[in-house]
């Protein structure tokens, strides 16, 4: 990829979707070729930290056509890198409303070209829910009369990506891994730069009209030969076994058990997953100077990023990724149930955060890690987000990531954390650490906080009390003597 200035940027560059796997990869590559961009997020705050200075990050939400106009203003090419898979619900419905949004948006506010990425698959009537809405959605932006870039890719491989951390878990903990008829369906699967290479090249490319290109990588192959090639590089032997009876929503319940694709998104993706992707135009190759990576290459790279942990990206990074923020309009809390307690430490804050800055993942909870365990597989069977999205870095955090099934809500290095919980609750919760001190000691304060949903949010608490104030005793205990205190 060339990362070289750009000799002749368009005045500027909207690009949404950037708190997402494809949008982040994107934001850096346009950030390194010293493109003006503009920044979409419906949380501007979780995004500031993860660009670079230049870069604008503006509150808007596509949902509500208001809050796009004041973003489009000055704009010359818009991306388009949003939708709704990880909601609840017919999630089609919502992207439908949204892309409709952007494009008459764009259209008034003068944008001059919109580029969309969206998937592959043959328009046939058993094409799937997922993929018709893709191609829906390039279908409403068109109609707003702007040149439209839509680009259909199959499935993108790189370290953090869905489909790349389905195969790795899948790969990794079933020796012998019973398999439904997806497995076979054959794709066209494509490397997550080539994929931004094209999203990058887009920007030059002389257009005045709409085109759809079909992209996708060297090789065709299923499912299963992707499983079987990951499993060829780490030296492993797998045996699959078909099951042609095994239903979508069967298959999306063993993944979130399996894998870190919790059931909702699952379901949506394993019924994409029965049409075949592959390109059938090759025109992409003839108009773009991208020559695509083959599957094992692919691979290989992936790998190597997820090996080394430093995967730029993770597709669970979306704020979609857990739904669209629940609305509590018109609610009444009854209490807001706060539980805190404190713990005094002989070492200085920046120290007595270090364990804090930590927490999750690899590292788990310091106390009764098997409860914490416990409750993300019953998260996972009910259809939340389960334990299995980790975190993105062991040793670094960022507002809005991922962190098992809590989000980064605020963070201020060596003084404050505080988590949003993801999971499936009858109300919201929080989980806080805060350190203050001087060189010489510190308090840690750890605060969880719960806003009980009716009835059913107050039995909910008091029931689990008993273990919630067990646990959380404990975690602060563990913390404070990770942080070295005698």
């Amino acid at each position: 990829m060339d990362n070289g200035a750009h000799p002749n940027p368009p005045t500027l560059v909207l690009l949404t979707g950037a708190t997402g796997y494809i949008g982040g990869r994107l934001l850096k590559a346009l950030e390194a070729g010293h493109w003006r961009i503009r920044c979409l997020a419906r949380r501007p705050e979780f995004l500031q930290a993860r660009v670079q200075p230049g870069t604008e990050v503006v509150a808007g939400d596509c949902l509500y056509r208001n809050t796009l106009r004041p973003a489009m203003e000055g704009v010359h090419t818009s991306y388009y890198l949003v939708h709704s898979m990880g909601t609840a619900g017919r999630f089609e419905a919502q992207d439908r409303i949204a892309a409709r949004n952007f494009a008459e948006a764009a259209r008034e506010s003068g944008v001059r070209r919109i580029i969309y990425l969206g998937g592959l698959g043959e328009v046939t009537p058993s094409l799937s829910t997922h993929l018709r809405s893709r191609q829906e959605v390039g279908e409403i932006l068109r109609e707003s009369g702007l040149p439209v870039i839509e680009f259909r890719a199959s499935i993108v491989i790189g370290s953090g990506s869905l489909s790349f951390e389905m195969i790795r878990a899948l790969v990794q903990r079933l020796p012998l891994m019973i398999c439904p008829r997806w497995v076979s369906v054959m794709a066209q699967p494509i490397a997550i730069e080539d994929v931004v290479e094209y999203l990058v090249q887009a920007l030059d490319l002389s257009l005045d009209q709409s085109r759809v290109f079909e992209i996708g990588g060297a090789d065709q192959v299923s499912y299963g030969d992707i499983m079987q090639e990951y499993a060829r590089q780490c030296g492993l032997r797998r045996r699959m076994i078909s099951v042609p009876l095994l239903t979508p929503h069967l298959s999306s319940l063993w993944l979130g058990l399996v894998t870190p694709v919790y059931a909702p998104v699952g379901r949506k993706m394993i019924d994409s997953l029965r049409n075949p992707t592959l390109v059938k135009d090759p025109s992409a190759r003839e108009v773009f100077g991208v020559r695509p990576r083959g599957l094992s290459e692919a691979i290989e790279r992936a790998s190597g990023n997820e090996d080394r942990e430093i995967a730029a990206t993770r597709w669970s990074d979306a704020l979609s990724s857990a739904g669209l923020p629940q609305s509590w309009g018109g609610i009444r809390w009854r209490s807001r149930i706060v539980d805190s307690r404190t713990a005094e430490v002989g070492v200085p804050p920046q120290v007595a955060f270090r364990p804090i800055r930590r927490i999750g993942g690899s590292t788990g909870w310091y106390f009764a890690n098997f409860l914490w365990r416990i409750r993300g597989a019953l998260d996972s069977l009910i259809g939340g987000v389960g334990l299995r999205r980790g975190r993105r870095n062991q040793d670094n955090l960022n507002l809005g990531d991922a962190l098992d099934f809590w989000r980064v809500e605020a963070y201020e290095p060596d003084s404050l954390l505080r988590l949003k919980a993801e999971m499936k609750l009858p109300g919201r919760a929080w989980l806080e650490f805060e350190v203050k001190g001087d060189s010489l000691h510190s308090t840690i304060r750890q605060t969880a906080i719960f806003d009980p949903l009716g009835l059913s949010g107050l039995l909910y608490w008091y029931a689990l009390y008993p273990v919630h104030r067990w646990v959380f005793s404990g975690m602060l205990r563990k913390i404070a003597a990770a942080s070295g205190s005698k």
